[in-house]
């Protein structure tokens, strides 16, 4: 089965990320489209598995098999996670229903860790810049100020919020280089320090509701298997036409 038509034919859920889902956009932004694919069950049992994700059709559209998906969010990817929390949600079928529907099993204080770990890897980037140009690319300096402000808040609260609201315009003011270096640098040490301060007391559990999770998993894989096997059919369709020699 082709990627696309994984895709295509088997999505239980897609959403809008990026600046779009952030409350961020402006004129000329892109829409950056995610989504769930479950790929049939009967495909697991042969040689060639279905891939992990697929990268298309449409531009800026990216698209992750369930199981890696729910993988992903049990470890705290905070890409994944956000991508549960979109509030511009495209499509969702009793599946993806379902699986929004689990959105507080995935979260933990893991994600105190994850967060900090990727924040960590954009602030070197960012002081790389200012090292080689003398200012960093202020597009990424205004996300990674956000995704800070985000961990914050989910450590503090339990929910994970991913639109601005309210930040909106003082983060569009990094974004147009009217902000200062050493004032950024000062706002993301803050919020890393509060973040670290909301972990040690935060409402979220130590760990994922893993099994709760794996039984959704389960089922599901379960129910597609009852489903008829798409390889049969494609066989079928090939005999019926030819396709396939006697000899």
């Amino acid at each position: 089965m082709r990627p696309e038509t994984l895709v295509g034919d088997h999505t239980i859920y897609a959403c809008v990320m990026g600046s779009r889902a952030f409350g961020l956009a402006t004129e000329g932004s892109d829409t950056d489209r995610r989504g769930v694919f479950l790929a049939p069950t009967p495909l697991f049992w042969r040689f060639e598995k279905p891939p992990t994700h697929v990268e298309g059709p449409a531009e800026e559209q990216f698209s992750w098999e369930l199981e890696r998906f729910c993988g992903l969010a049990l470890r705290a990817n905070p890409n994944i996670l956000e991508c549960l929390h979109s509030p511009l949600v495209e499509y969702a079928d009793a599946t993806g229903r379902e699986l929004l529907s689990l959105r507080e099993a995935f979260l933990s204080r893991r994600v105190h860790e994850t967060f900090t770990r990727y924040a960590h890897g954009q602030r070197r980037k960012l002081d790389a810049d200012v090292r080689a140009h003398g200012a960093p690319r202020w597009k990424h300096a205004m996300h990674l100020l956000r995704l800070l402000t985000s961990a914050r808040d989910l450590l503090r609260t339990g929910i994970l919020t991913i639109d601005v609201g309210e930040d909106r315009e003082s983060l569009l003011a990094v974004k147009r280089g009217e902000v200062s270096w050493p004032e950024v640098e000062s706002r993301m040490t803050r919020l890393a320090e509060e973040g670290s301060e909301a972990a040690r007391r935060s409402p979220l559990p130590e760990e994922p509701d893993r099994r709760r999770v794996e039984d959704f998993l389960v089922r599901t894989r379960r129910a597609s298997a009852l489903q008829p096997d798409p390889y049969d059919e494609v066989v079928q369709g090939v005999v019926r036409g030819g396709g396939v020699g006697q000899g």
